[in-house]
């Protein structure tokens, strides 16, 4: 694991310079990468939408996972009614990435 960690580290970074942004001096010299193996692609879609991403998707609201295609249920904003969506699983880990908030944020429901 220290060496993913060393890359993902430097990877990281380099996206930040690479976007005109600067790295904090009190940026950790070494990061800590949990890696565990959820299976293939279908199930580690499960997995996320199950553990990580709590209150922006249910397991149940993912309909399918199939040939990398995901298909999901949402509530439309405006008309109050579920409507399904399929996309690539790159969009949909792009679309659950979305809510992610910085840390020290906190999300608020009113």
């Amino acid at each position: 694991h220290k060496a993913l960690a060393q890359v993902f580290r430097a990877k990281i970074l380099q996206a930040i310079v690479d976007h005109g942004l600067s790295v904090p001096e009190d940026c950790p010299k070494q990061w800590v990468v949990d890696c565990k193996d959820v299976g293939n692609g279908d199930k580690a879609i499960i997995y996320l939408g199950r553990y990580l991403y709590r209150g922006v998707i249910r397991e149940q609201d993912i309909l399918q996972c199939e040939n990398g295609m995901v298909t999901f249920r949402y509530l439309h904003a405006k008309t109050g009614q579920y409507r399904s969506r399929t996309v690539t699983g790159e969009y949909f880990l792009y679309l659950l990435m979305l809510h992610v908030l910085p840390k020290g944020f906190r999300r608020a429901r009113c």
